[in-house]
């Protein structure tokens, strides 16, 4: 079977890219052509907004504030370390805190929150690849509504600004602290820090329904620092709730053409909630305590090894993000994994911007497209660490429909490269339950309840494997980003201090001129976030 081409309609989505880590996050959508396949021999241009992703970046907040307010709560183990808070006659029911997120891959998922005092009712992306606590705080043409501190009492601010730049994109805050309230979450109004910002460039996009950020990252990624508290600690620390939470993503295969965001996921914070998953929560261990970093054993395609090494996987990183889009790979992987699925599909042959995802593919609604392309598997190490388990997405998973139309359906290749990082994003995690166990250090991974289509499970566990096969450490010994910021900080300060002497020399001669001063306001390097 060929894949045919088919004229289609301009036609224009908004879809999050995103990434929030140390930098945080921003998208920024940028317009690119689309190949559409069909049936029929025609084939023509259209047009598709891809935001592009983005990226992030101690003030004790829970040391520093009257927490007579706060409610503490109690939660019970399930015997393995992990909260389950099921049971009705608890303190804390977890099940008030299902489909308490909206929104889909393409859009991001959100959860309302009441920020101040009086509470004002925002939106807030989820994301598990920063640290901060963001919400706008300034009018914005892309947003309905924003956090007004003037209207708050309790709003304080730190005069501490915050710079954040992103792969693409930006914004400029103040630090401040105040309450927050989650109505679908946790009992209890929580101090927090919060980054109010007033200005951003590519960070809000049109069409989009939240205005902030919620970073459930660690420290280390905080932005101007990693002395600024992140949320989730100081709920752990403030309200006495067990130091896990888990995300279930509800998004798979909504129409892109929804104005409106059904219920599609829940954040649970305390726990996991036996109602969400099926079967074992299979466990990683959390490499660093920076982003969820986790060690990538191998790939599959279908049943096909990748055969690369392990290392390869690992480049740079390898961690699990809830703020990015897709599946990213490092270049050398996804160049692999689009081969093995080129000669894995039954598809005689694709237009290569499908990969690159400048173009989409479009097929009849009457063809049983997903028999047409394998599964993917990523392979992670096991907590014990002789042993791995293997996560497998289906076709419906990694082949995102964008739009229809008339009797086709066409769709974006859910996986792209990276120059840097495996980054496991919504196109993974939208098939498993995943459990944040910060408490033990490790990641869980279930078979999410809403991971079906048409009766038929879109994700797989199995497992447990030898690792006889791999190396011992697939890590490798690559530098983390804190250590490349200091090695580049040091030899900037050196080129700094060359280029002074060689200024004396100059002025040397010259006793009427001032020398002039250099300050903390004129380095180069001040408030540089990668």
């Amino acid at each position: 079977m060929t894949p045919s081409a088919l004229l289609i309609k301009q036609y224009a989505r908004l879809d999050s890219e995103m990434r929030f880590a140390s930098e945080t996050w921003t998208i920024y959508p940028t317009v690119i052509p689309i190949y559409c396949s069909s049936s029929s021999i025609r084939a023509t241009k259209c047009h598709f907004s891809i935001p592009l992703k983005i990226y992030p970046g101690k003030y004790n907040l829970s040391t520093e504030v009257n927490l007579s307010s706060v409610r503490v709560v109690a939660l019970k183990s399930d015997g393995d370390g992990l909260s389950l808070a099921s049971d009705p006659s608890g303190t804390v029911n977890f099940l008030d805190m299902v489909n308490n997120l909206q929104g889909d891959s393409g859009r991001g998922y959100y959860i309302e929150m009441s920020v101040g005092t009086p509470g004002q009712k925002l939106n807030i992306l989820v994301d598990t690849g920063s640290s901060n606590f963001a919400v706008a705080a300034a009018p914005h043409t892309f947003i309905t509504h924003y956090f007004n501190t003037a209207l708050s009492s309790t709003y304080q601010s730190t005069g501490r600004p915050v710079a954040v730049r992103y792969t693409q994109g930006s914004l400029k805050g103040e630090l401040g602290t105040d309450f927050v309230s989650i109505p679908k979450g946790p009992n209890g109004t929580i101090a927090i820090n919060i980054v109010a910002i007033l200005s951003s460039d590519g960070f809000f996009l049109p069409g989009i329904n939240w205005q902030g950020i919620l970073g459930l990252a660690y420290p280390e990624l905080a932005r101007p620092d990693s002395f600024v508290e992140p949320f989730f600690n100081s709920v752990v620390n403030q309200l006495g709730i067990p130091d896990t939470f888990s995300l279930q993503m509800c998004g798979a295969g909504l129409a892109p053409s929804s104005t409106v965001d059904p219920p599609a996921g829940s954040l649970i914070m305390g726990g996991a909630e036996p109602a969400l998953y099926r079967g074992s929560i299979w466990y990683t261990p959390i490499i660093q305590e920076w982003y969820y970093q986790v060690e990538v054993l191998k790939l599959e395609v279908g049943e096909q090894n990748l055969n690369l090494d392990c290392k390869e996987y690992n480049t740079d990183k390898a961690f699990v993000d809830s703020g990015t889009t897709l599946l990213r790979l490092p270049i050398s992987v996804f160049n692999a994994v689009v081969d093995a699925i080129t000669l894995n599909s039954e598809i005689d042959s694709f237009s290569p911007g499908f990969w690159d995802g400048t173009k989409l593919a479009c097929w009849k609604k009457s063809e049983n497209l997903w028999k047409l392309f394998p599964k993917l598997s990523i392979y992670l190490r096991a907590t014990n660490t002789s042993q791995s388990f293997r996560i497998t997405i289906l076709p419906q998973l990694y082949l995102q429909p964008i739009t229809d139309v008339d009797d086709m359906a066409c769709f974006r290749f859910g996986v792209t490269s990276s120059a840097n990082s495996l980054v496991i994003g919504a196109t993974v995690m939208e098939g498993f339950y995943v459990v944040f166990d910060r408490a033990q250090k490790r990641l869980g991974f279930a078979l999410s309840s809403c991971a079906v289509s048409g009766g038929e499970a879109l994700s797989e566990i199995a497992g447990p494997f030898s690792v006889a096969d791999v190396a011992a450490d697939c890590i490798g010994s690559v530098p983390k980003e804190a250590v490349l910021w200091m090695i580049s900080y040091t030899l900037v300060a050196v080129c700094a201090l060359i280029l002074i002497g060689l200024l004396l020399l100059l002025l040397l001669p010259c006793r009427h001129r001032d020398r002039g001063e250099i300050t903390d306001e004129s380095s180069l390097v001040r408030h540089r976030i990668k």
